[in-house]
């Protein structure tokens, strides 16, 4: 009897743990914020006007409120958010950027996006500083999921134009002691549930002073301990999001 229950037993732990693990990969859309994480977008213009700001660097064009518009979600039927603001048209990241208001150090994010039209263009900013790229048609160290210019993803897992993706990213800020840096920041990401980059560390910010904090100070490389939120880059292209939650860290 005992020799007809282990294998029984064995099957249904195995059945069950294939199951969790597939349940896992197939459920990184709607992932709801985890305690004490804060929702910071959830496609709706209420939460946009709430939680973000428009970075304030040297190309800002645009003027609050945000005009970031709010859209119907061409695969759920609800709400979403384009970056497709005007003062960004033509590929002038910078000039209708948002930010969150709350700024982080080492932090968590889950970041939902959806790409209209071939070629969209996008960005999504850690610390205001370091660009994941959001770009349809590219698999290069400027294409999706790139570390921006530094490092490419280790799996393309893009799901493609109309329909909806995920970064799960975990975020070490650079380190300093005595106001020196000792360590450059890290980043781990899913995308799509597939583990893209692992704790790889970020050397500089590129795109000049238009592009985020210390973009012009040293050519990108001059990094300073401060604080700063998470950025999403307009460019004149229908990229769309929902689901952003943020849990610090530190």
């Amino acid at each position: 009897m005992k020799s007809l229950l282990k294998p029984s037993l064995f099957l249904i732990l195995a059945l069950f743990a294939y199951s969790s693990s597939f349940g896992q990969k197939q459920s990184y859309l709607g992932t709801p914020p985890p305690r004490g994480a804060k929702l910071y977008l959830d496609g709706s213009n209420a939460s946009l006007q709430q939680n973000w700001t428009y970075w304030k660097g040297p190309r800002l064009a645009a003027t609050p409120p945000l005009k970031w518009p709010e859209v119907i979600d061409p695969v759920d039927g609800k709400k979403a958010i384009s970056s497709n603001d005007p003062a960004g048209a033509g590929g002038k990241y910078g000039a209708a950027d948002i930010v969150t208001k709350d700024e982080f150090r080492d932090f968590e994010a889950h970041v939902e996006f959806l790409i209209l039209k071939e070629g969209g263009n996008s960005g999504v900013y850690l610390q205001n500083r370091y660009e994941i790229q959001v770009l349809d048609g590219d698999y290069g160290l400027h294409g999706m999921a790139a570390v921006i210019n530094e490092t490419l993803p280790t799996a393309q897992v893009y799901n493609g134009v109309g329909k909806w993706n995920a970064y799960d990213i975990k975020f070490q800020a650079a380190k300093f002691t005595e106001g020196k840096l000792v360590e450059k920041a890290k980043v781990t990401i899913h995308f799509n549930g597939v583990k893209i980059h692992d704790q790889v560390s970020i050397q500089q910010v590129w795109g000049g002073p238009n592009s985020g904090i210390d973009g012009g100070n040293e050519g990108g490389k001059g990094i300073t301990d401060t604080p700063g939120g998470l950025k999403l880059q307009a460019e004149g292209h229908d990229v769309l999001y929902r689901n952003i939650w943020i849990k610090p860290l530190n």
